[in-house]
């Protein structure tokens, strides 16, 4: 059992104080009977309602943003813009922090979470989540780029990168597909085959892709569905 005003802050939608006023003046219930009250328990599996719309008062949630360039997948920066900075306070206030990161320049899918494990499965090679990019590059990919990331690459620095999948799709644009996130990984894998990359976007992970409709810094909550996407390769 829980307070009804900490749940409804949990949502990330108000602070605690505007859930106590929205409490008081009857606008919130709870399995569809009206609270008064913001000290009042209910439990922690309660339909929570404001104004008769649902609200999500789950403590794990999982965002999609589509980062822009310039912004740091960081939680905190005293120099520079980061990914939470593009949320409202009250999300801020859920612990939300990047899963992974992408490159300061590169845009497109980024997933914010505070659940930990779920984190760590998108995350950890073990787990097989496809990662897909799109690159514009310097120069064509050709067939044999394609061989070498299927046999997996050793970049300069002795780093060994799993097999992974390229894919050219005309001109100087690519796609990639990577199980792995080490360091600047897709923009050195091509620099090691002398096409070095000048935009890079995240399009997928796994099955979960970017909702095109976002625009460059919108973010949205996931669908309870998505979530599973995210782990599925097909």
């Amino acid at each position: 059992m829980t307070r009804i005003d900490k749940l409804l802050a949990q949502s990330g939608l108000y602070s605690r104080s505007q859930a106590r006023e929205l409490i008081r003046a009857g606008r919130v219930a709870a399995n569809r009977v009206v609270v008064s009250k913001p000290e009042q328990k209910v439990e922690d599996a309660a339909v929570i309602c404001v104004d008769g719309v649902e609200i999500n008062c789950e403590p794990s949630r999982y965002f999609m943003l589509d980062k822009p360039a310039g912004v740091l997948s960081a939680t905190d920066d005293r120099n520079q813009s980061t990914v939470l900075d593009l949320l409202p306070r009250e999300l801020r206030a859920l612990g939300l922090f990047p899963v992974g990161r992408l490159d300061k320049d590169t845009t497109g899918l980024l997933l914010l979470t505070n659940d930990g494990d779920f984190a760590h499965r998108v995350i950890s090679p073990k787990h097989n989540v496809v990662k897909t990019y799109l690159a514009t590059t310097t120069f064509p990919v050709d067939s044999e780029d394609v061989a070498a990331f299927h046999e997996g690459l050793t970049l300069a620095d002795g780093t060994k990168c799993l097999p992974a999948v390229l894919e050219p799709l005309g001109g100087c644009v690519c796609r990639v597909l990577v199980r792995e996130g080490k360091y600047h990984q897709v923009k050195r894998m091509l620099a090691s085959r002398g096409k070095n990359v000048m935009q890079l976007r995240r399009l997928a992970i796994g099955q979960l892709w970017i909702d095109q409709g976002l625009g460059e810094g919108g973010y949205r909550e996931l669908r309870q569905f998505e979530k599973q996407l995210v782990f599925s390769s097909s």
